[in-house]
């Protein structure tokens, strides 16, 4: 079984950038569909971006298109948001999720990391 540990969030202007990780423990993750999801208190939890397992595969949220690349290296096994031209909106929690297939919606992972804040100050 997989487990996710996010890292790299974090404070930042508006305008800025950072780069998330999840680090995947287990042997299982380049079997697995990757994707990032954010919540905000008091909204439901939102698709962010997804990576097929083989890497190439990429879906994003109209939001962040353009601005945020997911990407993935299996050796590492280690899953990446490079998150650029950050707004305020952009503050949430950010939670890395693994799945069989992935895709947009929650339903479609069934394994969770814990989450790490984004705080993007205007």
């Amino acid at each position: 079984q997989v487990q996710l540990v996010e890292s790299g969030g974090g404070l930042v202007q508006a305008g800025g950038s950072l780069r998330l990780s999840c680090a995947a423990s287990g042997r299982a993750f380049s079997t697995y569909a990757m994707g990032w999801f954010r919540q905000v208190p008091g909204k439901e939890r939102e698709f962010v971006a997804a990576v097929r397992w083989n890497g190439i595969t990429k879906f994003y949220a109209d939001s962040v298109k353009g601005r945020f690349t997911i990407s993935r290296s299996n050796v590492n096994n280690t899953v990446y948001l490079q998150m650029n031209s950050l707004k305020p909106e952009d503050t949430a929690v950010y939670y890395c999720a693994a799945g069989v297939v992935g895709g947009l919606s929650q339903a479609e992972y069934n394994l969770w990391g814990q989450g790490t804040q984004v705080t993007v100050s205007s």
